[in-house]
């Protein structure tokens, strides 16, 4: 069995897996563990180097060398080791591997909650439901505010948290999505432009940004398509796509955020406050109506058709290529 396959088959079990079973919740998560490193680094490098802008900087630059280093090597030592024991056992253990990396069922049900709290329990849940998935203060949020939290935030992680994974995993196995979930999780973490973060956090935010910059296109070309699957308006997604993509600070985040704005005919962004400071942001969309508890719901479908369009056109790439290319063993990235 040539690596392709192996790929193309631990990619296949993974999503199966998360669609059946979400994140294994109530056991130790690989994410925990990457984020206990960039902890650790965090103090020891600050530590290390001095601390002005150079010194930041530099502490940022070799965080990132180290993070990206450690999470790209443990999986590919230990899926060199299972496969050299039996090609099974490695197709299994890089299986879930790149399960644990994929996250479309959480993302839908950590959203769906902010849905059911304001269907149930009222606008204070939904709040705190809501500040499980977004990093802005939501203590003073109102309804409309979210409801808009929570769709952005299915938008824009239909490229960061869903495609991009599958992207990476697709091309590399689950080395390769280790890597990108590596770099993504540290830029979560100290990827903020304020004054602790300004220097020390720069240089993960901005490989963050370059490894997303295919995937956050691709996905806004897919979720296009999956709004004319789903009947949305994909005339308008296209249009309001082409005209607010670039309205984020970061150049990849608008990107689904403004084809779901369109899709859905509503409009999204603008300030929100970060750690009690109003941040003033350009709003996405056009509010043709007003937005709906209903549109969380939909922002999901938009996600998982998506991915079910995006996983498609994959497997035909991976399987034209199977059917062209020589089969060869595991070729790790050691």
């Amino acid at each position: 069995m040539g690596r392709s396959l192996q790929i193309l088959i631990s990619v296949v079990i993974g999503l199966i897996l998360d669609f059946i079973l979400g994140d294994p919740h109530g056991l130790w998560h690989p994410v925990q563990g990457i984020g206990s490193w960039i902890t650790f680094c965090e103090k020891f490098f600050r530590k290390l180097f001095p601390k002005n802008k150079t010194g930041e900087l530099t502490a940022g630059v070799v965080t990132v060398i180290v993070t990206v280093a450690v999470g790209t090597s443990i999986p590919a030592l230990i899926l060199w080791g299972a496969y050299r024991v039996n090609i099974w056992l490695g197709v299994g253990l890089e299986s879930f591997l790149c399960y644990t990396m994929f996250a479309a069922r959480s993302l839908q049900k950590e959203s769906m909650k902010v849905y059911s709290a304001l269907q149930n329990e009222g606008l204070e849940e939904a709040r705190h439901a809501v500040s499980m998935i977004v990093g802005r203060d939501t203590a003073n949020l109102s309804e409309e505010g979210v409801i808009k939290a929570a769709v952005e935030t299915v938008a824009e992680n239909t490229s960061d948290g869903v495609l991009a994974p599958v992207l990476f995993a697709a091309i590399g196995g689950a080395p390769l999505v280790y890597l990108y979930k590596a770099v993504n999780t540290m830029d979560s973490m100290i990827g903020y432009k304020n004054e602790k973060y300004l220097y020390f956090g720069r240089p993960a935010a901005k490989l963050d940004d370059l490894l997303n910059l295919i995937p956050s296109r691709l996905s806004a070309i897919f979720m296009i398509l999956a709004s004319g699957v789903l009947g949305m308006n994909m005339k308008q997604a296209f249009r309001i796509w082409k005209r607010d993509r670039r309205k984020h600070a970061s150049p990849n985040s608008a990107q689904t955020e403004s084809v779901a704005a369109g899709a859905l005919g509503v409009m999204l962004a603008g300030n929100a406050s970060y750690f009690g400071k109003i941040v003033e942001k350009p709003t996405i969309g056009d509010a043709d109506r007003e937005i709906e508890r209903q549109d969380i719901h939909r922002a999901c479908m938009l996600m998982w058709m998506t991915l079910l369009l995006f996983v498609l056109a994959v497997g035909v790439a991976v399987g034209t290529f199977l059917l062209s290319a020589p089969q060869g063993g595991y070729h790790g990235a050691l």
